[in-house]
């Protein structure tokens, strides 16, 4: 029989860890691993709108973090899964700081803040960046409820979020488009 992406499990309002614990599916580790996938899926549509060889191989690479990420917190903390699952390293951490440094190489100084736009592809990694912030909000809300977290997940989050920060104003200047400065209305 071929697999069936139904299983009828969750029809009553729960869905089941790796591990097997069953959780309501509104629990916050659903919420967490959740908001990684959207992270992940609206990351699909930035490339598809960006067509750059170059960037799309990164965000390929990140995609693959992010299903590590959501394995992590899809798995229940207190049981050993019966699968190996891929892991998460400070390496990975690294080599965004990388990323982020070698875009910002080549990008002109930032003299105020910025408002997302300029290209409708920049727009699309600043809603992925905002997407990013929340899943790092989460994350960091399971732990104060004393949720386990793995510490090289918060702090893939926080770096990605600023990768995508800096890749919507590297994609601005690679496409030879404008950012917009804030200009804030200050009465006076």
């Amino acid at each position: 029989m071929a697999f069936r992406v139904y299983t009828k499990t969750g029809d009553k309002g729960s869905t089941g860890l790796i591990g097997g614990t069953r959780v309501p599916k509104h629990h916050i580790r659903i919420d967490a691993y959740g908001t990684v996938d959207e992270l992940n899926s609206y990351l699909g549509v930035l490339t598809d709108e960006l067509a750059d060889p170059e960037v799309n191989t990164w965000i390929l690479e990140i995609q693959d973090r992010l299903f590590t990420v959501g394995s992590s917190l899809a798995t229940d903390p207190e049981k050993s899964p019966r699968m190996k699952l891929p892991d998460l390293h400070d390496e990975d951490v690294t080599w965004l700081e990388q990323k982020i440094d070698e875009m910002d190489d080549v990008l002109p100084e930032m003299k105020s803040f910025i408002l997302p736009g300029g290209h409708l592809a920049a727009s699309h990694a600043h809603v992925a960046r905002c997407v990013c912030r929340r899943a790092e909000r989460i994350c960091v809300s399971m732990q104060e409820n004393n949720e386990f977290v793995a510490e090289v997940v918060l702090r893939y989050l926080n770096r990605l979020s600023d990768f995508l920060f800096v890749l919507a104003r590297y994609i601005v200047h690679r496409k030879g488009a404008t950012e917009i400065p804030w200009r804030p209305r200050v009465s006076g």
